[in-house]
């Protein structure tokens, strides 16, 4: 398979901020902080409907099987539902949980045994957005000025990062994300992530917002 990198001639943009929009901005702010990612994303309230799979995920990626267990394990302590328990893998070994306000989140490490002891770090954090079209909308946000670091054809494509976030942004197709998280594909209404741009506002192919970032 071949690995293209593009880029476009428009101004530069970059994911600057990941907001999730929850139904009780409370429990959620108590969820994440116990969780340990609330560094990573801001939350506000919104009772907008939704239903299914919202079409994302946010990715944790660690160091190894304990630290896995270990963020799985103050997830569900703090609340959230196992989707699929942290196991091996021939890419190595994680899980999946859904936190109280419905948001996916799925906790990985290439690793197949611990370098040493668990931790709390984070190495990398990677909102995953799932779509009809990857090679359509990569070429939209191209268009908008976002620089493609990894592109494997239709199946998957990484941003480069901007300095002013935390978060990595990812197309994957749909289908296969909801199918790698252990959930159906389906869903409609309204996604309940609103992602920081720093070049405006528009909303992509499969209706995922973007608002200037503040």
């Amino acid at each position: 398979m071949v690995m293209a990198n593009t880029t476009s001639t428009a101004a530069h943009t970059s994911l600057a901020s990941v907001t999730l929009e929850v139904a009780d901005l409370e429990a959620a702010r108590r969820f994440y902080t116990a969780f340990g990612v609330d560094a990573y994303m801001d939350l506000r309230a919104s009772e907008a409907h939704s239903t299914g799979f919202r079409g994302f995920t946010m990715a944790l990626t660690v160091s190894g099987p304990a630290t896995v267990d270990g963020f799985v394990a103050d997830a569900v302590d703090a609340g959230a539902t196992v989707l699929k328990p942290a196991a091996k893998s021939l890419w190595g070994y994680g899980g999946v949980v859904q936190a109280p306000d419905g948001t996916i989140w799925k906790i990985a490490t290439s690793a197949k045994k611990d370098p040493g002891p668990a931790t709390r770090e984070i190495d990398e954090v990677v909102l995953l957005l799932g779509v009809e079209d990857v090679k359509a909308t990569r070429q939209f946000y191209v268009g908008r000025g976002l620089t493609v670091a990894k592109s494997f054809g239709g199946k998957y494509t990484e941003f480069a990062s901007g300095q002013s976030s935390p978060v990595k942004l990812a197309l994957y197709k749909r289908r296969a994300l909801a199918k790698d998280l252990g959930v159906e594909a389906d869903g409609t209404g309204s996604h309940h992530i609103v992602l920081g741009s720093t070049a405006g506002t528009f909303t992509d192919p499969d209706g995922f917002t973007w608002e200037a970032a503040a």
